[in-house]
Order: C-alpha cells, then sequence, then structure tokens
C-alpha cells in the first residue's frame, strides 16, 4: 500500500501549548467550557478525526452572563456540569446562538429547559433554523439583532457581524471590546481536541478546505470585516483558542478563501486498479524531482484519505491526475476525487493528465470535460496516454508533461 507521503513530509507550524483540561480560561471573564470529545472518529460523517474533535462554547461573566453556542449532543452532559462549575450558582442570561448546525446547536433545548428565563440572540435566520429542528415555544424569548447591533452584559459588549454562508445562511460572528475578543463561529476552526498534540495549519486546512471551501468570497467578505476590528484573541467554534500571532492565521484565511496556491509544488492525485497506472505516477514523480520541482506529492486515491487529498489540491500549485478508463469513463476513485474539487469551488491551478486503457483509453476526455466547468485552470496541452502498461518509450511523454508543468 502507498504511504501516506503528505503527513511524513509537510513542514507545520506548531503551537506549544501545555495540555488543556475541558475548561479553558480565555480571560479573566470568558471561559471556554467546551467539550474534547475523544471518542469520535468521523465527523459529519465523512471526515477522519483521529484525534477526537473540540466543540467549544464560551461563557461571559458579567452583571449579565452569556453563553456562546452550545456543543453537540454527544457532548451535553458534559457541557451542563461545566457550565454549571463556571457559573458558581448564577443564571445564564443570554444564548448567543451564532451558528445552528447540530454540532454547535445540539443543547439548545437543555439550555432553554435548564433556564426558562434566559434570552436567545440570533438573526431572523437563525430562529426560522431554530424552529425547524426542535418543537419548542420561543414567544417572547428571543432578541433579533442584525448588522453591528449590540448587547451590552456590563463591562462588556458584543456587537455582531453577519457571515452568511460561512459557511450556513444563519451564521453570524460577535466581537467582544472590552476584552477584544472575536468569536469567530466556525471560521478558524480545525479537525482534533484542544489539546490534540499536532500541527494547526495541517488540520486547518484540511478543515477549511473541505467545509468551508467552496465559500471564498463569503469568507472574504468576513476577513473585511475582522480587518476593522482590534483582536487580541480569536474563539472559534473547533479547536484551539488563538492568542499568538494573530496574523499568521488570518494570513492563511486569506490565501485559502482566494483560492491562491500556497505553496510551490505538484500534487499527483492516482487512482490506478492493477498498479500500472501507478506506475506511471511514480515515474512521474521521479522525473519531476529529477528537474528540480520543489515539492511533489503523490495519493493514492484508492486507498488515501480523499478530504486529505483535496486539502492538497488546494495547497499545491499544480494538480496531476492519474487514471484508467473504466467502463467507458472515469474510474469511481477519480470521479468522486474531481466532483469533490467542483464542489469546492477548485480553481487557479495548472492540471496534467495521465490516461490508461487497454482497449480504449478515453478517460483523459471524461476529466478535462470536469475541469472545463471549473474557473481559472490552465489545463497541460500534453497528455500522456499508457496502453495498459507503462513502457520504456512512454517516457518521453512523461518527460514533456514534467516540462511543461515546471516551465
Amino acid at each position: 500500500m502507498l504511504q501516506n507521503v503528505k503527513k511524513k513530509t509537510e513542514e507545520c507550524r506548531f503551537l506549544e501549548r501545555s495540555r488543556i483540561e475541558t475548561m479553558e480560561n480565555v480571560t479573566k471573564d470568558i471561559v471556554n467550557i467546551g467539550v474534547n470529545d475523544r471518542d469520535i472518529t468521523l465527523f459529519e460523517g465523512q471526515y477522519e478525526v483521529e484525534k477526537g474533535m473540540a466543540y467549544n462554547s464560551y461563557l461571559i461573566l458579567d452583571e449579565q452572563t452569556a453563553v456562546m453556542d452550545t456543543v453537540d449532543k454527544r457532548a451535553t452532559k458534559e457541557w451542563l456540569a461545566n457550565l454549571d462549575t463556571a457559573l458558581g450558582g448564577r443564571a445564564v442570561d443570554y444564548l448567543v446562538i451564532q451558528h445552528m448546525e447540530p454540532d454547535h446547536g445540539g443543547s439548545i433545548l437543555e439550555l432553554i429547559a435548564k433556564f426558562p428565563a434566559m434570552k436567545l440572540v440570533g438573526n431572523a435566520k437563525t430562529f426560522t433554523m431554530l424552529k425547524q429542528f426542535y418543537e419548542v415555544d420561543i414567544e417572547g424569548k428571543t432578541i433579533e439583532v442584525k448588522e453591528n447591533d449590540t448587547l451590552s452584559l456590563g463591562a462588556h459588549t458584543l456587537r455582531f457581524f453577519m457571515a452568511p454562508m460561512v459557511h450556513w445562511p444563519e451564521v453570524m460572528v460577535s466581537y467582544e471590546s472590552t476584552d477584544k475578543v472575536f468569536f469567530s463561529a466556525d471560521g478558524f476552526g480545525k479537525f482534533g481536541t484542544r489539546d490534540a498534540d499536532e500541527a494547526w495549519t495541517c488540520e486547518a486546512r484540511r478543515y477549511y478546505m473541505n467545509i468551508c471551501g467552496k465559500y471564498g468570497a463569503q469568507v472574504q467578505a468576513l476577513l473585511k470585516k475582522a480587518a476593522a476590528l482590534d483582536i487580541a484573541v480569536i474563539c472559534p467554534l473547533h479547536g484551539p483558542v488563538l492568542t499568538e500571532d494573530l496574523d499568521y492565521y488570518i494570513g492563511k484565511y486569506q490565501t485559502w478563501s482566494s483560492y491562491e496556491p500556497e505553496d510551490e509544488g505538484v500534487l499527483i492525485a492516482c487512482a490506478s486498479v492493477h498498479g500500472n497506472t501507478m506506475e506511471a505516477a511514480q515515474k512521474l514523480k521521479e522525473i519531476l524531482e529529477q528537474k528540480g520541482a520543489k515539492k511533489v506529492v503523490l495519493t493514492d486515491l484508492c486507498r488515501d484519505d480523499i478530504h486529505e487529498a483535496v486539502e492538497d489540491a488546494f495547497r499545491y500549485s499544480h494538480l496531476v491526475l492519474a487514471t484508467i478508463t473504466y467502463d467507458a469513463g472515469m474510474f469511481p476513485a477519480m470521479e468522486s476525487f474531481l466532483n469533490k474539487l467542483k464542489a469546492k469551488n477548485y480553481q487557479k491551478r495548472t492540471v496534467g493528465l495521465i490516461e490508461n486503457g487497454t482497449w480504449a483509453p478515453t478517460v483523459g476526455k471524461s476529466m478535462r470535460a470536469v475541469l472545463e466547468g471549473m474557473k481559472e485552470l490552465k489545463i497541460a496541452e500534453q497528455m500522456v496516454t499508457i496502453k495498459s502498461a507503462l513502457k520504456p518509450g512512454d517516457t518521453a511523454q512523461l518527460e514533456a508533461l514534467a516540462d511543461e508543468l515546471l516551465a
């Protein structure tokens, strides 16, 4: 089996963090009461999360108290225990609902039942979705906010900004002006628990590209709003609270949401049946490296995590697709990969093609048809055609493709 080269060779920025307990003081008056889910292995039914998932929720303690989002129902019991500890016998005055997706809105009913006098703060779309998810009477319990509206808790004031389609239509974010805290909803989140001993960049990139990747224009609009704020702390709904070198994280989001390549390099994405197409892909990797390519990563679409392949397709400046003609079309693993790229708005890259086939190698045409429906892609003129197995005479085609990619 092909090893996952990407995870072994990635050079990422690591956060030096001590082990974090479930609750975490963000500032003197703001506590992360969220839960680290160490048992989940598949997030949203599709993303592998080897190191679990964090569901963050924040409590602001002031003259009045506010909870910023709830957590997935998987973690309701532990979350309520954290909340009780942090409240110290007080009640919750406000629940701010920034995002209704069930991993954040999954414990709303329990909180309403526990604090029946609590007000729910959200926008018009929030409350429409709330009624879709739950049969609950919220008459007289809601505060509907719009762009730039504020909510005073005493010494702390929250200002609300709408962030539609980052990555749901009801999403909003909040800024607390006293401690300069930006509650960023799903923005700046990552896979893994808050205390996961791993790079922020790797899993934040995989998270962004696969969950928010389609909505680059909307993320850019939110970043423009954030640029006008004096932010000292970023509090996402997944992953660690960010407190240092915020320009680094914001810079990553600027790059990712503008669809510009993050690194100069080539991802070779291969879907092979009997290994012959993989042999051609490996030979191209060797040729590219000999010709001085800065980075070449080879992924096996049949065996490696397809969502990491999507991540790397966006990360690198060049992509090569290598597969066989199968049932007069594309091999399923390649078809699935291309459909994911299209769904996530893949663009601004150079793409090369390697096709294989025994009696009718025509998959290059099928791949090209999908690529031509995407934005700002340059498709290499040199397409490599292999008939059944790689032979010495085929090397010239691979050399010509490598030259075109590196030109």
